[in-house]
């Protein structure tokens, strides 16, 4: 097989990344390839291109999967737990629907989202009846101070029904630190004491995961990803220290901490961000030392063989799809985005993952887009075999490189926590949930200016929909009531949000303002301007009116006249500006808005003309839109 390779490549001679660097600069004639560089908001920028001099000695491509500091994955397969959530409002339907999921929906994994008020015997004995523990991944999300009192519950039930606890697997969501990051309410010294009572009694379920490190509410919240990861990584550590300082091993508390995180459409960078997490994770957990505490003959003779326990450095890891890039409008544009998303998840290596359905961000699911959902990891499964191959990305020259980047900035941030007294501190301080607004706030600003794009909503917008009834409700996503607390807490507005708020602002005002395109003069340019413009005014909901063509100004301005337009927009080549906008403007003396596409170099003659109105692709459109809308809408 060696020489079969030798013989294909050899007839092939390798390039050096300063003959790749010479042929782009080629290609842009004489332009540098920084000018190609991606920055990237997450810590380092991103080149355009990577050789195989980039990974040379890098430490991610050194071990293979399964073993220590498992950057390729903690297991040898690449199978994962298809995961359906279920918001518990009746024990009965909750169950009905459960076991539907696991019988005949792909489902391998519950989540089960209960309040504290029906966490009682009876209640988890008939929302569980017919469910196999052993067979299928149980996860519960309570009110924390129910967790143990749950965990024993639980542990009673399987023993009831003969099943054997050392085969069930699943979470009881402990999350201490939800009060100061979703409710802006200071932790107190307390939560130790609880989460130790927690650990203890996850001792009846060996197989569960009772400490939840949610870093799903920062990437909701619209965090970095290095940020994600940094803060989820100190937030784990937090766990470990204190619980040791109360006298819980380390081993013990590693291997009931269970990592929940976020996934952007960022397809690339979450590959690696998974890979990272699982290496840093594991160096975190080694340099306490853990010693072995697995059940003879469970992992085999290499766990310690380097003097700690490498099974206590398995990361745990649950995956979910963002809710920060969700849109209302154009909602199927959502399954796009979770596809991606669900994608780089899968190739990464995680245990577990949910899909949100499609309509999430506005309304209770339905059945259809629950099964979407599920459908959407099930073709990867059964169609695209994602699960048959192991860390598939390993190896490429610029997800190595990724991976590392991502772990130096997460690391980066990591130190700078520690260093500030830990994740409790920080968290209480409000420095977490300020540094991660202000994120969100960037982020906004790149959709607000069309850096980044949100299909649906800031480009090629349906402007014929309507939200009407369909928008059961504005919460923040976080299903938490978000109570006010003395500190910072986390902005769960979604990309697409302020956005949305134009477009309910014209829907509900029962105006539509029509924009009318005034294309005159030559044809490639007036046509693409149109084009530009028709999908700039579109974001806000507006009427768009376009046309073939004018022979003049004069019937442009009749023909918008004829139609009602609100705004007149004048699309035609920087060159016939100079004479059609300053007609145009005297032809429509006020009457409507008159607005010129594009930013010609005649521009400052215009405005000195009275011409106060442009758009560019260097305009911001959600500001733009705003000031529209003030003017048009009562």
């Amino acid at each position: 097989m060696a020489e079969a390779k030798d013989k294909l490549f050899s007839e092939f001679p390798s390039v050096s990344a300063q003959e790749w660097t010479d042929k782009i600069t080629a290609d842009l004639k004489g332009a540098s390839p920084e000018k190609l560089v991606w920055k990237t908001g997450e810590g380092f920028n991103v080149n355009p291109f990577y050789t195989a001099e980039d990974i040379e000695g890098m430490a991610t491509t050194a071990s293979l999967p399964g073993e220590f500091p498992y950057v390729r994955g903690t297991k040898i397969s690449n199978a994962w737990l298809v995961r359906q959530d279920i918001d518990v409002t009746d024990c009965k339907s909750a169950n009905e629907k459960a076991k539907t999921l696991v019988a005949k929906g792909g489902v391998t994994s519950l989540g089960f989202h209960l309040s504290g008020d029906m966490v009682s015997a009876g209640n988890i004995a008939e929302l569980l009846d017919g469910i196999c523990p052993e067979c299928t991944e149980l996860n519960f999300k309570t009110c924390n101070r129910k967790a143990v009192e749950l965990i024993g519950i639980l542990a009673d039930y399987f023993k009831s029904v003969k099943a054997d606890a050392a085969k069930c697997k699943g979470s009881v969501a402990y999350n201490p630190f939800k009060k100061p990051l979703v409710k802006g309410v200071a932790l107190d010294s307390e939560w130790v004491n609880e989460a130790t009572a927690v650990v203890k009694a996850g001792d009846a379920l060996p197989k569960y995961r009772v400490l939840a490190v949610d870093a799903c509410h920062l990437n909701d919240a619209g965090s970095y990803i290095t940020q994600e990861l940094g803060y989820a990584l100190a937030w784990g550590n937090e766990l470990i220290s204190k619980m040791l300082d109360a006298g819980v091993p380390v081993e013990k508390t590693a291997k009931k901490i269970k990592f929940n995180f976020g996934i952007t459409s960022n397809y690339f960078m979450e590959i690696a961000k998974f890979r990272a997490a699982r290496w840093l994770w594991a160096e975190i957990v080694k340099a306490y030392k853990p010693k072995c505490d697995c059940p003879e003959g469970c992992c085999g003779d290499d766990c310690c063989k380097d003097g700690f326990c490498t099974c206590s450095c398995k990361m745990k890891v649950h995956a979910r799809t963002s809710a920060w890039n969700m849109t209302i409008f154009d909602a199927y544009v959502n399954m796009l985005r979770s596809q991606t998303e669900a994608m780089s998840a899968a190739i990464a290596g995680v245990d577990s993952m949910t899909v949100l359905p499609y309509d999430d961000a506005f309304k209770t699911p339905d059945e259809f887009s629950e099964r979407i959902a599920r459908n959407q990891q099930l073709l990867l499964k059964e169609e695209c075999h994602f699960d048959k191959v192991v860390d598939p990305a390993a190896g490429s020259y610029y997800i190595e490189t990724l991976t590392q980047s991502l772990a130096d900035a997460a690391w980066k941030l990591f130190l700078e926590v520690e260093g500030k007294g830990g994740f409790a501190a920080v968290a209480n301080s409000g420095d977490v949930q300020s540094a991660v607004n202000e994120s969100n706030a960037a982020r906004r600003k790149m959709v607000a200016t069309r850096r980044l794009s949100l299909l649906g909503t800031n480009q090629y917008p349906n402007f014929t929909e309507k939200a009407g009834a369909k928008v059961e409700s504005s919460e923040c996503g976080c299903g938490c009531g978000c109570e006010g607390g003395a500190i910072a807490k986390l902005d769960f507005a979604r990309g697409a949000s302020d956005f949305e708020t134009l477009r309910f602002a014209t829907e509900k005002s029962g105006k539509t303002p029509k924009v009318f395109m005034l294309t005159i003069g030559n044809l490639a340019m007036r046509l693409a301007r149109s084009q530009f413009s028709s999908n700039f005014f579109a974001c806000a909901g507006y009427e768009i009116i376009d046309n073939l063509g004018f022979e003049t100004v004069e019937a442009g301005v009749k023909a918008a006249r004829d139609k009602k337009a609100d705004i007149i927009v004048l699309c035609s080549s920087d060159d016939e500006y100079v004479t059609f906008a300053p007609e145009a403007h005297q032809l429509i003396g006020g009457k409507e808005l008159f607005v010129v596409a594009g930013a010609p170099a005649c521009m400052d003659d215009l405005k000195a003309a009275g011409i106060e109105y442009f758009i560019s692709m260097k305009s911001n459109v959600l500001e733009t839109l705003q000031m529209f809308n003030q003017k048009l809408i009562p």
